[in-house]
């Protein structure tokens, strides 16, 4: 008799979660660059060193709203002697010309003008008249009204250093010094400096555009009415959000009834618009799991798409392989609500930020004492179970049971907790391994 084929033995194995997300994450390279606007580039990963090319601030400008001085003519300013100051000009953010300043002068200024030669010092409104000839308590309603007239005066109660309420030109960043490097991801803060500095386009890794649908002639769409035997798709609306969250772009195509030819056309026609296409549903060993059966005809004519077995609870059935000409990852992830979720944490979440060019794409993992016993867990599966985490006790309780349709246990869990596949039960009190969620 002869013995089973490469191919069989092949189909037979069982992979570990490791082996089956390595494989994944070695036929996933990062997206191209391209040259994007500021907004558009927010969550991006850039792929250039930027330096700065002008000082921040570029020119010495005031951090107060008062009077630009000489010091040496306030130094000996106090509440019973103040200086009285000539005002020859105002000078308001953006100003082009600006006044000299000599003895005995003093320019009204506001935030961010830029500080005029001849001064080496600001004045707070506060600290004087506001060139009113009154004290200092009606210096805010004076600086609140229109500029002041050159040949009016100021006097002064408080002296102020050489320097005071002065921002100088590159105290932020000079010329010339590095601004941010490849490889930062672009949130608001590196979106503010890119700015500042007069970027507005800078070259990125671009998000992925994943593409997310679920299978399955039971799927009714969510505000509909279920007919018998139906129920709500939840799974696209779930990977769809998944995807997002991990920073990609997302478009849920929806549920996709148990037919192979609109299942195939369904796929061949988002695969312009994905850069990574995601599944659920229909990859067990059912009689109606046509994912199967038609990426195995489509992998025949435009890529390689292998159906496995993982050794994990929840979350056993897997596929993974390239589709079409560009060849575009897809994964395939299992029907059930949990599994589904879990399943993308471990793999499509990682294959996502790779895309992205992010360096660290794992969810962290921490170590954490769990307060419930953990009973029956399956030998030689690693289990992923949901839990709630507190950072602070450093402890994790389990939430709800161990179903893989448990989604209401799922929305109540901010953490997964990891059983190796060499433990059967984990009594209360063991340290266990948690993936942090969000």
């Amino acid at each position: 008799m002869n013995g089973p084929t490469d191919q069989t033995r092949h189909q037979d194995r069982v992979w570990s979660v490791a082996e089956h997300l390595d494989d994944v994450l070695s036929k996933i390279d990062p997206l191209d660059p391209i040259e994007l606007q500021l907004l558009d580039a927010q969550g991006c990963v850039l792929v250039e060193d930027i330096t700065v090319p002008v000082a921040l601030p570029p020119f010495d400008n005031s951090s107060m709203d008062g009077y630009a001085v000489r010091a040496a003519d306030v130094a000996d300013a106090t509440e019973s002697a103040p200086v009285a100051l000539t005002v020859i000009g105002d000078v308001a953010a953006g100003s082009g010309e600006l006044p000299g300043i000599g003895p005995g002068q003093a320019v009204r200024i506001m935030t961010g003008a830029p500080v005029p030669p001849g001064a080496d010092a600001v004045v707070p409104v506060e600290w004087t008249d506001g060139g009113t000839g009154q004290g200092p308590a009606a210096t805010m309603r004076a600086h609140s009204a229109a500029p002041q007239d050159a040949g009016g005066e100021v006097r002064v109660h408080r002296p102020a250093a050489a320097g005071a309420h002065i921002r100088a030109r590159g105290s932020d960043v000079t010329e010339g010094e590095p601004a941010l490097q490849a490889g930062t991801v672009l949130g608001p803060s590196q979106i503010g400096l890119l700015a500042a500095i007069g970027r507005g386009t800078v070259r990125v890794h671009p998000r992925p555009r994943v593409v997310v649908l679920s299978t399955g002639s039971e799927l009714v769409q969510p505000g509909e009415a279920l007919g018998p035997g139906q129920i709500h798709d939840s799974n696209s609306f779930q990977l769809t959000a998944a995807a997002r969250d991990a920073g990609a772009i997302a478009y849920r195509v929806g549920a996709v009834a148990d037919d192979a030819e609109t299942l195939r056309s369904t796929l061949e026609d988002q695969l312009i618009r994905a850069d990574i296409l995601v599944t659920s549903g229909g990859v067990s060993v059912g009689a109606y799991d046509v994912v199967k059966e038609t990426l195995a005809a489509l992998s025949a004519e435009e890529g390689t798409v292998e159906f496995r077995r993982l050794a994990m609870q929840p979350g056993k059935p897997q596929g993974f392989g390239l589709i079409g000409p560009d060849r575009i990852p897809l994964l395939a992830l299992p029907g059930n609500p949990v599994s589904s979720y879990v399943s993308f944490e471990l793999f499509v979440r990682p294959a996502i930020r790779a895309l992205m060019g992010l360096p660290e794409v794992h969810r962290p993992t921490t170590p954490a004492r769990c307060t419930e016993a953990v009973a029956s867990s399956p030998k030689g599966k690693r289990q992923f179970l949901r839990g709630s985490y507190d950072a602070e006790a450093g402890t994790v309780t389990p939430v709800g049971g161990a179903g893989s349709h448990l989604i209401k246990a799922m929305a109540h869990a901010n953490a997964l907790i990891i059983v190796p596949e060499d433990t059967t039960e984990v009594p209360a009190g063991a340290e266990v391994d948690v993936v942090l969620l969000g």
